[in-house]
């Protein structure tokens, strides 16, 4: 992401952290700046050191992390990157805890759960919380310590809703990184993140920073192979030498981390209708498809009535190479569906547009098929976009990422809406 740099007025300190300063931004109502600074810490700052450069490194690296969330659909404080060593963000009242998840047992872990061996597994990733005190050493908490303290952020009090919310969305966020760095046969061991209740619009959302201060990463899976602050902490002496291959490690991450807004792998969804009657309802598909930024092209053939040329449509998308799905929309008869389902190997949708004077028995021609045919039938345009989705989402994780979002964003509006039902009727 290109930094933008042109001057802001800087308001006062709002806050100073070991590794970062906030501050008010008066020519931007409801929103701060996060200056990040040259230091690494462990140990709640027992072990402290300048590293030159690190503040650029972390503020790359955050604001990658944050954008792909952000594109995702998850939401966040981040707004823009601006200059090398800062972002904007929404301004949050912080919710001071912890979250953290994890994938595989290490560190930590494994000392507050003696007899647990290093490399264990978490199916689903495990989910835990930990106060922020300096003092007491970040002690862990549970849901119940959480709802009881009673917090209130920018107007919201903190209570069941809520907590189910940050650990929905810690996991998602979590799985959603994991994914991310897979093709780059990098293991996502465990992550920690924040999230804060933005003053503006008085929700939850994730803020703080995301770097190489908050996960374990290991390339290839091998804990020897560390590239995160983890290689910091087990420094037995921090030396001139050490600290620059700690760097090396951030640095290595930070030019890893932009590659995570990319994929390599592509996909189409061609929509093929019997009759241009039927554009109306192909064109909801080609709008559901670019909510996952996946092209979509819609062509007219007939089955029935010119079988060689929808063979020869269906050809031309073989022919070159990029990865298709195709979605049938034909009424009355479905021919067009098993046609292309019995002619090629890439997967095939019916997707009819049925009317409500002969829905009902139409919809047999799309449903009851010749046995060799593997040709599922949505009704909904949108389910039938999802589901191509879905297919894409197998070796795009940016299409999966979206997909992954979309099922934590609906469960918290039901969530929510449950939570505003209950407080009506009370």
């Amino acid at each position: 992401m290109a930094p933008v740099a042109t001057e802001l007025k800087l308001g006062k300190k709002i806050n100073e952290g070991k590794t970062k300063e906030v501050y008010e931004l008066p020519d931007l109502a409801g929103c701060v700046l996060m200056q990040s600074k040259d230091q690494i810490t462990a140990g709640n700052a027992a072990r402290k050191d300048h590293m030159e450069g690190k503040a650029a490194i972390s503020n790359t690296t955050t604001s990658s992390v944050f954008q792909l969330l952000h594109e995702s659909g998850i939401k966040t404080a981040f707004v823009r990157k601006h200059g090398d060593t800062a972002f904007i963000a929404a301004q949050c009242e912080m919710i001071p805890i912890e979250w953290v998840c994890r994938r595989i047992a290490t560190g930590s872990f494994l000392k507050r759960n003696p007899g647990v061996k290093e490399g264990y597994k978490f199916y689903p990733p495990k989910i835990e919380m930990f106060y922020k005190d300096d003092a007491a050493n970040d002690p862990q908490w549970s849901e119940e310590q959480l709802i009881e303290a009673k917090f209130c952020f920018a107007g919201l009090t903190i209570g069941q809703t809520e907590v189910d919310i940050m650990a929905h969305s810690t996991q998602a966020i979590f799985e959603i990184l994991e994914k991310s760095w897979l093709p780059q046969n990098c293991t996502l061991v465990d992550m920690k993140i924040e999230f804060g209740v933005n003053i503006t619009t008085k929700e939850i959302v994730l803020a703080d920073v995301i770097d190489n201060d908050s996960w374990r990463l290991w390339p290839s899976g091998d804990r020897s192979q560390q590239k995160d602050k983890q290689s910091y902490r087990d420094l037995k002496e921090v030396t001139p030498e050490a600290l620059q291959m700690v760097k090396r490690n951030f640095e290595w991450v930070a030019e890893r981390v932009e590659l995570l807004l990319k994929t390599k792998s592509h996909g189409r969804v061609v929509v093929l209708m019997g009759s241009s009657s039927d554009l109306g309802h192909c064109e909801k598909i080609k709008k559901a498809c670019a909510n996952f930024v996946i092209p979509c092209e819609l062509r007219v053939t007939s089955a029935h009535k010119g079988p060689d040329e929808t063979l020869r449509i269906k050809a031309e998308y073989e022919g070159d190479g990029i990865p298709t799905v195709f979605v049938a929309v034909a009424g009355r008869s479905n021919g067009l569906g098993p046609v292309l389902s019995g002619n090629t190997s890439y997967p095939v949708v019916n997707c009819p547009p049925l009317s409500a004077d002969w829905g009902p028995q139409d919809v047999w021609s799309s449903l009851r098929l010749p046995s060799g045919l593997g040709c599922p039938t949505i009704l909904s345009p949108e389910g039938a976009a999802q589901f191509a989705a879905q297919i894409f989402g197998l070796s795009n994780h940016l299409v999966w990422a979206k997909l992954r979002s979309s099922m934590l964003n609906t469960w918290i509006s039901l969530k929510q809406a449950d939570k505003k039902l209950r407080e009506c009727t009370l």
